[in-house]
């Protein structure tokens, strides 16, 4: 998995009206994982279970990472939290916050005379 050791690899994104967020999870619940918005700082907090360890085993590679994780990013824009949802399926996390109308691109009539 790319991105930052020990952190979820995001990919935000905006369209005309929402901010998306995706992380990848895999291997974690919707009901591990946490997501705040505050001050236009999206945090996911979460948690990657360790599997029982072989005691028996001698390890060559050992590249699943566990335990808790934090990370925050800046988003690009206001945005209305009391309207965000969250989907989770196949290990991807997809966060889309509607963008606070007072930023949404508004179009211009003009009246021809």
């Amino acid at each position: 998995m790319g991105g930052v050791s020990g952190v979820p690899a995001l990919d935000m994104y905006q369209t005309g009206d929402d901010v998306v967020v995706k992380a990848a999870l895999p291997g974690l619940k919707p009901e591990d994982v946490q997501i705040s918005v505050t001050a236009n700082v999206l945090t996911l907090r979460g948690e990657f279970k360790q599997e029982n360890d072989k005691k028996e085993a001698t390890y060559h590679i050992r590249e699943q990472r566990f335990g808790s994780f934090e990370r925050s990013v800046m988003l690009p824009t206001d945005v209305q939290t009391d309207k965000a949802k969250a989907d989770f399926e196949n290990g991807i996390l997809t966060i889309t916050l509607p963008k606070a109308e007072a930023v949404k691109p508004k179009s211009i009539s003009i009246k021809i005379k």
